[in-house]
């Protein structure tokens, strides 16, 4: 299956999520920046608030693409004991690594929320919707960092992922939903018609168009409330 671009993958993947719509106690988070664009179709889809889930790699220093842990939002952190014990890592080290990028992700979150606060997680069924997943070792430390949240459920919701990382996720989390699970997987791109990169701005306005999307469906929930 080829999708056009995201909107569409969205509107698709939110035809397989219907048990969810309308439920007071779920809420999207979508990973920036390309899966805002289709967990924006997903919440719109199912009638739920919309969030940003923002995760920084914490990179051992000197070899920052090798991976020691991660944070997200919410404030968690998650580290690999394994890497951490192996490389002899100090806790000055992780301490300044978590420091910068804590800094980056506030940041981040700042410049997409604005003055709006996260959405509370805790108790909650939450769908993590990103664009795709290709070795799933990102979506594996979001996973982590919001089980010490406490939802009630985790589901991850994705357009496209490898058969082999779907076999991966799929005893971490409460339920998986992947459209399509090709083999052989070269990359998520591959699978779009359009995948064009999302902007820093763009997430903005998508956050902000389901934002607005809330507020009006509560006044409208209230103003027929009082009709009755």
């Amino acid at each position: 299956m080829i999708f056009i671009n995201r909107q569409e993958a969205g509107r698709r993947l939110a035809s397989h999520l219907g048990k969810y719509a309308d439920r007071p106690d779920v809420i999207v988070l979508g990973v920036p920046r390309g899966g805002v664009a289709v967990a924006f179709e997903v919440a719109k889809t199912l009638h739920r608030p919309l969030d940003v889930f923002v995760l920084r790699k914490l990179g051992v220093p000197g070899h920052e693409e090798l991976a020691f842990g991660a944070i997200g939002s919410g404030g968690v952190r998650v580290l690999n004991s394994d890497v951490v014990e192996e490389l002899g890592l100090s806790a000055r080290d992780i301490s300044r690594v978590t420091r910068t990028e804590r800094y980056e992700l506030e940041r981040r979150e700042q410049m997409f929320r604005g003055d709006r606060p996260p959405l509370d997680v805790y108790e909650r069924v939450v769908i993590l919707v990103d664009d795709g997943i290709a070795t799933g070792a990102s979506a594996r430390a979001a996973i982590a960092a919001l089980r010490q949240m406490k939802p009630t459920a985790i589901v991850i919701a994705t357009p496209v992922a490898p058969l082999r990382t779907c076999n991966l996720l799929q005893p971490e989390v409460d339920e998986l939903v992947c459209l399509e699970m090709p083999e052989p997987f070269y990359g998520v791109g591959q699978f779009y018609q359009d995948f064009t990169q999302v902007s820093d701005e763009e997430v903005t306005e998508l956050l902000d168009r389901a934002s607005q999307q809330r507020d009006l469906q509560r006044v409208q929930s209230t103003a027929a409330s009082s009709r009755r």
